[in-house]
């Protein structure tokens, strides 16, 4: 990027020259956090790295902030509708425009979490390419920026839309040893169940995969399990922490079966 310079001049007449900050004057704010990146593939998506050998005990949800330290080892997660984390005034724009007082609020917001699950913006079959492929990219740099500006340990989410997509979606992360799946809503319908069965495989054929950490809502953990057989076959680790949503439905599958 071309350097420019500009003229300050002081309060007391002294006139001096500046480099011009061109990644705020070009909305470029996010090369920052890239240029401390490796990138990798057609799009440049940053690679992320996660190998951790401790996992959250409790996953507590973006708009859940009084969860945040439920636990000890509590992790924030974004598995709800898009709008309630990345409206205007979310993380991602407060990234690109370089928001100062905004990035101040989720610096506070997010303060002492450990934890963080990659964000899970939704993916379509029939939109776009480009929109997905713009919904990856975001899912990356809020993730970069929780990896470094939060130096928190941040577990890729994997995100898809069909198995054939997966080199693209999952590109960056397959130096990975530990990432996160939401079961949730991918448990009750046929045609989801293959999908997400097709895109565990995926991952585990492609990653050197020794754990999983899983959002569940599933009142029982045998229905969720069924989901990742094929990891659990060769070995791999999945954990699933506790949450509200999951909390409640165990909870209400007890009821039923007290009656």
């Amino acid at each position: 990027m071309k350097k420019i310079t500009c003229k300050i001049k002081s309060n007391d007449g002294t006139v001096s020259k500046q480099s011009a900050d061109m990644f705020r004057l070009l909305n470029h704010n996010i090369q920052r956090l890239l240029n401390q990146a490796e990138r990798t593939g057609e799009y440049g998506f940053p690679v992320l790295y996660c190998n951790t050998d401790i996992y959250p005990d409790y996953l507590a949800l973006y708009s859940q902030p009084g969860y945040y330290h439920k636990t000890p080892n509590t992790g924030v997660c974004f598995y709800s509708y898009d709008i309630s984390f990345d409206d205007i005034h979310g993380l991602f724009n407060a990234i690109y425009y370089g928001d100062q007082k905004l990035l101040d609020y989720y610096r506070e917001r997010f303060r002492n979490v450990k934890f963080f699950i990659g964000p899970d913006y939704s993916l379509f079959g029939d939109i776009q390419k480009i929109e997905n492929l713009a919904r990856i990219w975001k899912a990356r740099i809020v993730s970069l920026w929780f990896i470094l500006e939060l130096h928190a340990v941040m577990i890729p989410n994997i995100m898809y839309y069909s198995i054939e997509t997966m080199p693209i979606t999952s590109c960056g992360l397959d130096k990975c040893q530990v990432v996160a799946f939401s079961a949730k809503g991918h448990v009750r319908y046929a045609a989801e169940r293959r999908l997400t069965e097709a895109a565990v495989k995926y991952v585990v054929d492609h990653f050197p995969l020794k754990t999983i950490v899983v959002y569940s809502a599933c009142g029982n953990d045998d229905n969720c399990l069924e989901l990742f057989r094929y990891a659990i076959d060769y070995g791999v680790k999945i954990v699933i922490p506790d949450n509200s949503l999951r909390a409640r439905n165990f909870e209400r599958r007890n009821q039923n079966e007290r009656k």
